[in-house]
């Protein structure tokens, strides 16, 4: 006779079954505009599965309220009429510097212009507003899709678990190559090699550290979004690789830059980022005296 048994038998450490179930959102509303705010709250409120948190209308403080809380879903207006919120899919890099894994990022927001750049940041839900009931309605639908095609969970016994970890370490810690074009002109440059990005005008100036400097026609805005940490926006006009950072004077409010006399100044409406750098170098290997 042939003994049967279930495929989730054979391989218990490998395949977890999971049962779907309803769930619950706790949702933070990050918007400028406090009747954008009413409105999202109140047709949100109509739905048992959305938590509302907190609310926030600036750059700053919407990080540091999603890291204090940690919600599952945010709602994120990134255009907002205030500019000196500051709030835009930059946002999102902000929270990875953090964050290995982010929450569901809605953006709500008046324009269609968007929508292609919230492609690259994956987000769950692009709506325009004024919004509606049957918004919520798709996007509760939509989440609770991505909830039952998680139902089986793949787990990694201990030791693959390690080995992909240190995979995706190394991998994290690669540079890359950028290409600067001009008229025909293509110029290669080690990502390690930079020091910092400068703005000017709708140009960039690329500081390397060898001192040379190297022209950009993309703007300071267009390097944000494309890159990542170690590159951490600190001013209106810089870009800073962490890296060639010897020294941070809080009171004064600037950077200094390696192996040079060079001081970069970071703003009050990036100092998050900056907390971030010294954040990370608290967690290095360092003796602090």
């Amino acid at each position: 006779m042939y003994s049967t048994c279930s495929f989730y038998e054979l391989e218990p450490t490998i395949l977890q079954k999971i049962k779907p179930k309803k769930m619950n959102y706790t949702y933070i509303i990050i918007d400028d505009d406090p009747e954008s705010v009413l409105k999202t709250k109140a047709i949100a409120s109509e739905f048992s599965e959305l938590n509302f948190l907190a609310s926030a209308d600036n750059y700053a403080d919407g990080v540091n309220l999603i890291l204090e809380h940690m919600p599952r879903l945010i709602f994120l207006e990134i255009d907002p009429t205030d500019k000196n919120s500051n709030l835009s899919l930059q946002l999102i890099n902000g929270l990875l510097m953090y964050l290995k894994e982010l929450p569901k990022i809605v953006i709500t927001t008046k324009k269609k212009d968007f929508a292609f750049d919230c492609i690259k940041y994956e987000v769950i839900d692009y709506l325009l507003k004024p919004l509606l009931v049957i918004d919520f309605v798709k996007l509760i639908h939509k989440l609770n899709k991505i909830n039952t095609e998680d139902e089986i969970v793949l787990v990694q016994n201990p030791k693959e678990k390690r080995e992909l970890e240190k995979i995706e370490s190394t991998n994290n810690k690669k540079s890359f190559i950028l290409c600067v074009k001009s008229y025909g002109d293509h110029r290669y440059i080690d990502s390690d090699d930079i020091s910092y990005f400068q703005a000017d005008n709708n140009s960039t100036d690329i500081h390397l550290k060898n001192g040379e400097m190297i022209t950009a026609f993309k703007t300071l805005k267009h390097f944000e979004t494309v890159l990542t940490n170690p590159f951490i926006r600190i001013h209106n006009s810089y870009i800073v690789n962490r890296n060639y950072i010897s020294r941070i004077h809080t009171g004064n409010s600037v950077c200094y830059i390696k192996k040079t006399t060079i001081k970069l100044p970071f703003s009050k409406s990036y100092k998050t980022n900056v907390d971030f750098i010294i954040s990370e170098f608290a967690n290095e290997n360092y003796i602090e005296t």
